[in-house]
């Protein structure tokens, strides 16, 4: 739509999504002096950020850095360099690594941003030069939300909430997966007790992860007065007749159209197209295009079908942040982390063999299993595993219920033979299988597939063993567990310059419009390097394209009259969120 028409609202950056990135860019670009506006989709902000468990990737940040924890960029660029194979430019990475540090020096200013260091939980591929054992993540403190006020009836849930108020870290839920197996698991146990009665004293409401991070990110957002609106799904991109990108068309709840001027540009951060089944299947590989993606419900990729209307080129389309996952038969799908260390299980195909070592970084995994075609996949493990270790949510001693087994999710058997038999393998092989990797366990190594080599395998593995990812499958009964090829979100975009700048096919850029997140194809390529690799360059990009759009010079003419300067007067002022 070209930009002839007058403006309803006006704004110099326009934000498109309340993820992570798109709330990091807001702040930006108010700090940066711009009127901004954040645009949601939802009912509720957050986005996938927000059900996430939260951790950010970004090396040399401030909290890292207080705590000694410094690297060379050469060294960061050189892991990176590692991960990506030559398929990201240089230009991003180099941009990633010199502002991720800016970025969370400037989040860092408003007194609602405090962060942790997850000392411990690797960066995904710490043997690679650059890697740390340590990792690199930080999360968020957790948060009261009640702080949030009117806003808090408006802050998108997670899956991640205790009972009784019960609240974790990512640290806490390691220590806590061990409380059958340590003394640091069973302290673990009585610090969450403690937590539960105290919240119930001072009648708290805690988050953790990705909720406390976009309820901190609100609380700034709030202070710096930037309005959010929710359930304002943009519907068109306007250009002017150039194709310099000058506003958009955006809906508001109750049907009314209206035309949003950005003088400075518009940053889509709408997430990948993680629920769009026909963008799955024309992008995705066979065995991925089934649905099974933790991303949030209104990722259909509105951001990246509405660059590619305007001619924006696309990378990664074939692949995303895989998980391997369980679906629930409430339908729910439930990611496996910790539970692919526990030391007294494989993960087989249909053959009844293992194909790669199951406690390696999630994308990893699920790209061996998507290559050679093992979908679904079958978890076998021992009642000695069910009895020590959590798995998909339901607690260490606890049995699976009943709807696992009576849905064909779950088998159990009292032999190895009868449990293949049960879930359609090959008896003799899965036999042969479990009777190999128990040689293996009683000799400490996985000379098969380098289980338990890396410190990210051991990182949820059991600190009592000799190799903690191995133990031997032994007690009855034995239990298989179907296995789906989940993700986190697709991560598949626009390609955009090292300025988050959205570029066109033949390279040249499409002025004004800017994008993060997986919106934008992803700059850790098809790997990973840690925890919060997704969240981090979000963060990253956002800031970057709000401080490239504060710097953008404008023509006058470049709005066409519009009913204010300073933007929609009554949105700019409240700090609460717009629920209209």
């Amino acid at each position: 739509m070209s930009a002839e028409a007058s403006w309803d609202h006006e704004f110099d950056f326009v934000v498109v999504g309340s993820g992570g990135g798109g709330m990091a860019a807001a702040l930006t670009a108010a700090d940066g002096g711009l009127s901004t506006v954040v645009l949601e989709k939802g009912g509720m902000f957050g986005g996938t950020t927000g059900i996430s468990g939260g951790g950010i990737w970004i090396p040399n940040n401030p909290t890292l850095r207080a705590r000694g924890h410094d690297d060379s960029p050469g060294s960061v660029r050189r892991y990176l360099d590692h991960l990506t194979e030559g398929r990201v430019p240089a230009a991003r990475l180099d941009a990633y690594v010199e502002h991720g540090p800016e970025t969370m020096r400037l989040l860092g200013r408003s007194r609602w941003m405090r962060f942790f260091w997850v000392k411990g939980y690797a960066d995904y591929h710490p043997e690679y030069e650059g890697g740390r054992p340590l990792g690199r993540s930080v999360e968020a403190l957790p948060f009261d939300t009640r702080k949030l006020g009117a806003d808090e009836e408006f802050q998108r849930p997670n899956s991640l909430k205790g009972p009784l108020g019960l609240w974790i870290t990512a640290k806490d839920y390691r220590d806590l997966a061990m409380v059958k197996r340590t003394w640091r698991g069973r302290w673990a146990s009585v610090v969450a007790a403690w937590r539960v009665s105290s919240n119930v004293v001072r009648r708290r409401h805690m988050a953790t992860g990705g909720r406390a991070l976009v309820a901190r990110l609100r609380m700034a957002l709030k202070d710096a007065d930037v309005p959010v609106w929710l359930r304002t799904p943009m519907t068109e991109l306007v250009t002017a007749p150039d194709g310099t990108v000058t506003g958009l068309v955006a809906r508001r709840a109750d049907g009314t159209q209206v035309r949003i001027g950005a003088r400075h540009g518009v940053l889509l951060a709408t997430g990948g197209f993680d629920h769009n089944q026909e963008m799955r299947e024309e992008h995705l590989p066979v065995g991925s295009q089934a649905d099974f993606s933790a991303g949030a419900q209104e990722n259909v990729g509105d951001g990246i079908v509405a660059g590619r209307g305007l001619g924006a080129a696309l990378d990664f389309m074939d692949d995303a942040w895989w998980m391997p996952s369980v679906r629930h038969p409430s339908g729910a799908t439930i990611p496996l982390v910790s539970e692919r260390c526990i030391p007294p299980s494989v993960i087989v195909s249909a053959d009844g063999r293992r194909f790669t070592n199951e406690s390696a970084p999630y994308v990893n995994f699920v790209h061996d299993q998507l290559a050679g075609g093992h979908v679904p996949a079958w978890f076998v493990m021992d009642a000695k595993a069910r009895a020590r270790y959590p798995f998909a949510q339901v607690l260490p001693g606890m049995p699976f219920p009943e709807e696992f087994y009576a849905s064909g999710l779950a088998h159990r058997a009292d032999t190895i033979a009868e449990l293949a038999d049960r879930v359609g393998l090959p008896p003799e092989q899965l036999t042969q299988t479990v009777e190999r990797f128990n040689e293996l366990a009683r000799a400490g190594e996985d000379t098969d597939f380098g289980r338990g080599d890396s410190a990210y395998d051991r990182y949820y593995g059991d600190p009592t063993l000799p190799n903690p990812n191995l133990d031997e499958i032994v007690k009855p009964p034995f239990h298989a567990v179907r296995i789906e090829v989940g993700d986190l979100g697709t991560k598949g975009g626009l390609v955009c310059d090292e300025h988050s700048r959205v570029l066109r096919e033949d390279g040249s850029l499409i002025p004004g419009l800017y994008a993060t997140g997986n919106t934008s194809a992803s700059v850790m390529g098809n790997e990973y390097a840690g925890p919060g690799a997704t969240i981090g360059p979000s963060l990253v990009f956002g800031y970057v394209a709000a401080r490239h759009a504060a710097a953008r010079q404008t023509a006058p003419a470049a709005s066409a009259a519009g009913t204010s300067d300073a933007g929609d007067s009554g949105a700019t002022a409240r700090s609460a969120v717009d629920p209209a």
